[in-house]
Order: structure tokens, then sequence, then C-alpha cells
């Protein structure tokens, strides 16, 4: 283990040096970002996706359920391959309509109606919460395994190692109103920002691939050596290579293709962030890349996490703790920093996106009521606003963190994060290419949708917490094979069902006004490319 100074000021310095490219970027945006690194930086940034989730928990879901951690993966691998014509029409639509968020998306192609866009920003603020909690837990829990505390006067462990969660959320805290809400229009493009989120992309894939081969070569006398070592430990051997269902298989990979699309900060930086012309063309083959890449030595880390660890250490922790435990600093130090990219361009990001869809659609509108008629500049006002809410969603963030930190392992936490942003899906995805989806029908399939999620997916995950148990309440009432899948998958699924026929329904039932019919048109119709 490291001393806790020395990991505290490697972290800081790590942080500082992210400053430094955010810096760097701003000032000489107009130079790289019109050059053929913009593509490069545009891809690496969708790597945003990869957060601690990616780099701790993938490790951890292998070494618990098998290969199924894959599917995580292929949906977003789907979207960005197959699913390029789909995304192209949003960017065109999004910038024909100076489009700065997801709720703003919606809100705007649904007759401008305020209804969704507040509907949209309140669901999609409360189910990423939870995956901020998921960064503050992995960052925690990594510092405490990493970091020897330095005792205090009466002997306790130092503040940085008993709350280092409340401490990285001061610290995301400001980088993200540093860089990320500075000036009033939500729709500026933060090139700075979005440099050093590449960066860290870069970073985190790094460390990553360090980990495999020193546990192929170091610990192990290479593939076969481990691979002699399994056929030895058959139980290990079945856990690492089992798989779900092909049904789980699908359900997964359409979780993951829909929470892509529609986590804030996903369509933040695929959205909003585009620039070049080049960009979504680079980032339809890099990004695939980045997803095998980062994810090409995880069973191999997660076999050796069970063969040499075993229950000594939470499979959530193996890839930090193999290089401990074999005495390499060095290596233990760079993981580190890996995980902490991974969870803090997350965060910054997703707070940046939030914060603007609570000032955009929740807070100023109030504010513009109330002064209405009274002279008044109202930009420093629209700013702290959105800077209040970076500071109040972290916070939040950190206190559900609080209530279920140690409970759940970080897949856990992700998966229910993205089931509450699908549920953005329907109205997105039917929103291009159906003239008839009406606002009503929306808010309607997304208050159905979040009931269910809440009743089938958040409220158990407090009951774990607790000490109650898994919960799966929807079980009794699925017909088999529905009634097979895991609890998220079973919320998943009757989500989306009771969002899209609420959606459908209501919509058919509507009756258009002209501003709904006009915008209607202009998503479906208007932003098709040239013949």
């Amino acid at each position: 283990m490291l001393a806790e100074p020395t990991v505290l000021a490697l972290s800081l310095a790590y942080l500082g040096l992210l400053f430094a490219v955010a810096y760097f970027g701003d000032r000489y945006a107009r130079d790289w970002s019109a050059s053929s690194v913009a593509p490069a930086v545009y891809g690496l940034s969708l790597a945003i996706y990869c957060t601690s989730w990616t780099f701790y928990g993938s490790v951890g879901r292998a070494a618990t359920s098998g290969i199924d951690f894959i599917f995580i993966y292929t949906g977003p691998a789907l979207v960005v391959t197959l699913g390029y014509p789909m995304v192209a029409k949003m960017v065109r639509v999004a910038k024909q309509h100076n489009v700065t968020s997801i709720a703003d998306f919606l809100a705007s192609r649904y007759g401008k109606s305020r209804a969704v866009g507040v509907t949209a920003t309140l669901f999609a603020t409360v189910g990423v919460l939870p995956y901020i909690a998921l960064q503050l837990q992995a960052v925690s829990s990594s510092f405490r395994t990493i970091a020897e505390p330095i005792p205090g006067v009466a002997g306790t462990a130092g503040v940085v190692h008993t709350d280092t969660s409340l401490i990285v959320a001061a610290l995301m805290a400001v980088f993200t109103i540093l860089f990320g809400v500075r000036n009033v229009q939500a729709s500026e493009q933060h090139r700075g920002m979005m440099l050093a989120i590449a960066f860290e992309s870069v970073v985190k894939l790094l460390a990553l691939l360090a980990v495999g081969p020193f546990v192929l070569w170091v610990l192990f006398d290479g593939p076969g050596d481990l691979l002699a070592r399994l056929g030895q430990a058959p139980a290990i051997t079945e856990r690492v290579t089992r798989s779900g269902s092909p049904l789980s298989w699908i359900v997964m990979s359409l979780l993951s293709a829909m929470a892509f699309l529609c986590l804030p900060r996903q369509f933040h930086v695929a959205v909003v962030e585009h620039g070049h012309p080049a960009s979504l063309k680079t980032a339809r083959w890099l990004f695939p890349v980045y997803l095998v890449l980062i994810n090409l030595l995880v069973v191999p880390i997660a076999a050796a996490g069970l063969l040499l660890l075993g229950s000594q250490a939470s499979p959530d922790l193996y890839v930090l703790q193999l290089p401990l435990a074999s005495g390499e600093g060095w290596l233990s130090a760079f993981v580190f920093i890996g995980g902490l990219s991974a969870a803090t361009s997350m965060v910054i990001v997703a707070c940046m996106a939030l914060s603007g869809m609570i000032g955009n659609e929740l807070v100023m509108p109030y504010l513009l009521r109330r002064q209405a008629g009274v002279a008044r500049e109202m930009g420093p006002l629209v700013v702290f606003v959105r800077r209040a809410a970076v500071v109040l969603i972290l916070m939040a963030g950190y206190s559900y963190e609080r209530i279920i930190s140690g409970y759940l392992p970080l897949a856990s936490i992700g998966l229910i994060s993205f089931c509450a942003v699908a549920n953005l899906a329907p109205g997105l995805v039917l929103g291009l290419y159906w003239r008839g989806a009406h606002r009503y029908g929306v808010v309607a399939g997304l208050a159905g949708g979040f009931v269910v999620w809440l009743y089938a997916l958040l409220l158990p995950t407090l009951h774990q917490s607790a000490g109650g148990g898994q919960v799966a309440p929807l079980r009794p009432y699925l017909p088999v094979p529905l009634s097979d899948l895991d609890p998220v998958g079973q919320g998943f699924v009757v989500c989306i069902l009771v969002n899209t026929v609420l959606l459908v329904g209501v919509s058919l039932w509507a009756r258009p006004i002209a501003r709904d019919r006009e915008q209607a048109s202009s998503f479906v119709l208007g932003a098709e490319p040239e013949q």
C-alpha cells in the first residue's frame, strides 16, 4: 500500500494535469477543433461511456456472472455502426433546432412542450444519481484499498481516508464549474473539456491494458499457464465462462443501446459537442475498436483474481488488488489513476449536462415569470443557477452513495441508472420517424415507465442496503421466459413495454395542434439528407 499523502498528492497532480489539458484545449480551440485531430477527439470522448463501471465493474461482473458483461458494450457498438443513419439524423436535427440537451431535444420535437422538457429533466436527473453515486463509491473504495491511512491525533484514520467521496465530489464540482458552466449559452461547445475527456479516455485504456500483460506474464507464465491453472479449478472456470440465456443477451444489448442514446452525458458529447464534419465517420470505427480494447483482458484478470485472491478482495477491485498484492506500487498507482479518470470524466460531463437541463427547463422559466416586466440582465443569474445545480447534483449523488455504499456491486448500480434513462428512448426514436407521436403520449409513457422503475428497481436497492436481500417484485406477474430474467432485466422490459404502449396509445387518441404538426414534420421529414 502507498501512504495516504502520496496517493492524495498523486490524485491532485492528475486533476491539475486535467485542468492544464482543458485550459490548453480552450485557449487553442480554433486551431485544433478545425483540424484532423477533432474527429479523433470526438471518437475518444464517446468513450465517456466507459466509466468506473467498466474499469472496475466489468471485471467484477465477469468474476461473478461470466461473459455476459460484454453485452453491456454490444448495444453501443451497434448504435454507432448499424445505427449510424439514426445518429446522423439526430445530429442534423439538433443542429437545425439549436438543441442544448436531450430534454431540449424532446421538448422541441413535441411542439416545444414545457411539460415534456420538465418531465424528461426530472426523470433523467433522478435516474442518473445512482450512476454518479457509483463513481464516487468506486473512487472511495479504490482509495481506501491503495492508501495506507495516517492515524490522527486520537488514533483514527484521517478525514481524507474516511470520506474520500466527499472530497472527490467537491473537486469534481470545481472542475465542472470552471470548464463546463462558465457562460450563458448552454449550447456552447466546451472544446477544452472535450479534449480533457479524450485524454482521460486514453489514460483509463492504457491503465487497464497495463494490468493484462502483468497478470499473464508476471503472475502467470503466459496464457497457457493461466489456462492450465483454470483446468485445475473447474468451479472458477465455470464461473468466468458462464453466460445467460439468448433472451438475456438481447435484453442487455437493447438496454445498453437505449442508455447509450439517452444518457444526458452521452447525448451531450455525441450531439451537442459534434462539430467537425468527419467526426461521426471516425467514431463509427474508433469507438467500437476502443470498446474491444478496453474489454480485451477483462476475463483473464477476473480469472486471475478468483485464482489468487478469491474472497479476500471484492471482485470489483481485482484490477487494483492484483498488482497491489504483488507489491507493484507503481502499477497500482497507475491503475488507481485510470479508475479516477473513468469516474471524473463521467461525473463532470453528466453534471454539466444535467445542470443545463435543470436551469433551462425547471428553474429559469419560473424565474423569468417572476421577473416579467422587470428590466434585468439575466446572464449572471443563469450561470449561478447552473453552478448551484452542479453542487446539488453532486451532493445528492454523494448522499445516495452513503446509503448504498458496500451493499451493491458497481454493475448493479449502473444498470439501475441505465433502465431509468432508457425510458427516454421510445419518445426519442419514435419522434424521429413517426409524425403521429404526441407530447401527451410522451409524458404518459415517461410517467408510467418511471413508476415501474421506482417500484421494480430503485426501491429494491434501498431495501437491499437495509439488509433485506435481493428483491424481484415483478417476477410473480411475468410469464416464462421473462420471469427467468434477473430483476434488472425484468424491470427494463416492463418499463419499456409500459412506456411504449402508453406513448402510442395516448398519441393515437390525442389531437395535435398546428405547432405539434409543424415540429413533427420538421424532425421527421426536414432533417433527411439531400438526395
